[in-house]
């Protein structure tokens, strides 16, 4: 098995190993291969068809939307580099599909010299890699935007960090054979459904987007069918999902049953008329796909409106991540941006992953309202900018957002 940016071994708070491949495996096999999904909430926490309840004080999914089903991360819950199966947030444009595996195929179409069908047994005879991925959605943070926009209202959980295994997405177009006036590579689900707010979809369509050749050719792209050492659960695409490492989550389309070589730019809805934002290019702002990742801190204690007592030791800790790059710092400032003091990275830089981060804040002697906030500069130079940029609509949410706690 060939292993590209395999994650370190997640640690919790203390510092304990923690083994991700035998997290859960058993008690979800039979969910997870049968597509039957999440059943409800208990104690607080979305449970599984064979789950036991969960303990009390377990965190669970937050709701944003319950069909299609969008569920966040409770992001004040961040522990580990990894992010369990069934913590990773949930991202659905249309409702989930009923995958029929017996007569799955993966077809491969277009400006390719053999188009295939490929079976799940198929991709699982060929050669495997696993790659260390964050996943973030365009919209994450944006209930925070102000005046509102539309969108789902995530808060900071629609973002979560996990390993994937599975085939190259390289592989199976060299099994193909690119044609030379190969230009793009659209990703096809097998969700479907009709947009009814404006913009409007033409009917019924799939979700659909498209990498450039350049990046689809890229070794850490990937066709997963395994997360965090486990059969891809149903909810995150089961049998099988793109995994697009340094790009939002848009990119990774989930249930993928198509794939279609083309040889000029892909228009698409999901490619022109969402996930879209405007760029200056010359002098002419014009309208380009959402692709990487912006570099990007985000603190998980305290949380929002946290009491925190008055003249001790605070723990801020959180998370940071950018695109092609990798955090090389994260500051914090308990003063409103006039000072700012350097976190401890707690774990080595991993390709396309979260860095997790940690600093211990001195709070006020006396009691009123304080804000803590963070900001993440990644080996490329870019830092995470205090205020949002123009021309971004609701999407790339990466600007410095402060917490307010309560000193007490």
């Amino acid at each position: 098995m060939e292993v590209y940016n395999r994650l370190p071994r997640a640690t919790n708070a203390g510092g304990a190993v923690m083994n991700l491949d035998s997290m859960q495996a058993d008690r979800r096999a039979f969910v997870l291969k049968t597509g039957l999904g999440m059943l409800g909430l208990a104690n607080g926490r979305w449970v599984f068809a064979d789950d036991p309840v969960a303990p009390k004080g377990q965190p669970g999914l937050i709701i944003r939307e319950k069909e299609p089903q969008n569920l966040e991360f409770p992001f004040g819950s961040l522990e580990d580099f990894a992010t369990p199966n069934e913590l990773f947030y949930v991202r659905n444009h249309f409702a989930a599909p009923q995958v029929d595996i017996k007569n799955w195929k993966l077809r491969v179409e277009g400006a390719v010299d053999n188009p295939l069908n490929l079976s799940l047994d198929d991709l699982l005879k060929m050669k495997t890699a696993r790659q260390g991925a964050t996943l973030e959605c365009a919209g994450n943070g944006r209930i925070f935007l102000n005046p509102k926009v539309n969108g789902v209202n995530w808060e900071m959980g629609a973002v979560s960090n996990a390993e994937w295994g599975g085939v190259p997405l390289n592989a199976v177009l060299d099994k193909a054979g690119l044609k030379k006036q190969a230009l793009e590579v659209i990703l096809e689900g097998a969700d479907s459904g009709e947009v009814k707010t404006d913009p409007k979809s033409p009917g019924e369509i799939h979700f659909a987007r498209s990498l450039p050749l350049a990046k689809a050719l890229r070794k850490e792209v990937l066709l997963a069918h395994k997360m965090n050492g486990e059969d891809l659960p149903a909810a995150h695409g089961y049998p099988l999902r793109a995994v697009v490492p340094g790009w939002y989550g848009m990119a990774s389309v989930k249930w993928l049953n198509r794939i279609v070589v083309v040889d000029k730019p892909f228009a698409g809805y999901f490619q022109t008329m969402s996930y879209t934002y405007f760029e200056d290019i010359g002098d002419l702002p014009q309208m380009v796909p959402i692709s990487e990742l912006q570099v990007k801190s985000q603190i998980a204690r305290p949380t929002i409106q946290e009491v925190v007592p008055a003249k001790s030791k605070y723990r801020v800790f959180g998370a940071a991540w950018s695109g092609e790059s990798t955090i090389a710092k994260v500051e914090v400032s308990t003063d409103r941006a006039r000072n700012w003091h350097e976190a401890r990275l707690l774990d080595n830089a991993t390709p396309f992953c979260w860095r997790l981060w940690e600093y211990d804040w001195e709070t006020p002697g006396q009691a009123g309202k304080a804000e803590v906030m963070s900001r993440a500069t990644d080996k490329n130079g870019r830092t995470q900018p205090m205020a949002r940029e123009e021309g971004r609509g609701n999407y790339m949410i990466s600007h410095v957002i402060p917490v307010e706690v309560l000193v007490k």
